[in-house]
């Protein structure tokens, strides 16, 4: 995990964009954080690529996130939920 991060950097300071590391714009910043602190290691974005993906829409996309942090204990403020279904759906999904 720290190679591929390590990586990562290397990548950005020669100035070639790394696969899979698009950035998504600075509204989402407290959601990146959240998401990349707490959801990361157990989610690599092929988790959001694939075809069964169970959240079809914005609220479904927020219904899994208000769940997964309640499954990992880690009690999120409403905005919290809010920011990284955010970061999620620019990132990945593109709801509208």
């Amino acid at each position: 995990m720290i190679a591929r991060w390590m990586f990562a950097l290397l990548l950005l300071s020669l100035g070639i964009p790394a696969i899979g590391y698009a950035q998504p714009n600075k509204d989402a910043a407290r959601g990146e954080l959240l998401y990349t602190t707490h959801c990361i290691t157990c989610h690599s974005t092929e988790i959001h690529w694939r075809d069964k993906t169970i959240a079809k829409d914005l609220i479904g996309l927020n219904v899994q996130v208000r769940r997964w942090q309640g499954i990992s204990g880690l009690g999120w403020s409403d905005g919290d939920i809010a920011e990284v279904t955010r970061y999620l759906n620019t990132l990945h999904y593109h709801y509208p």
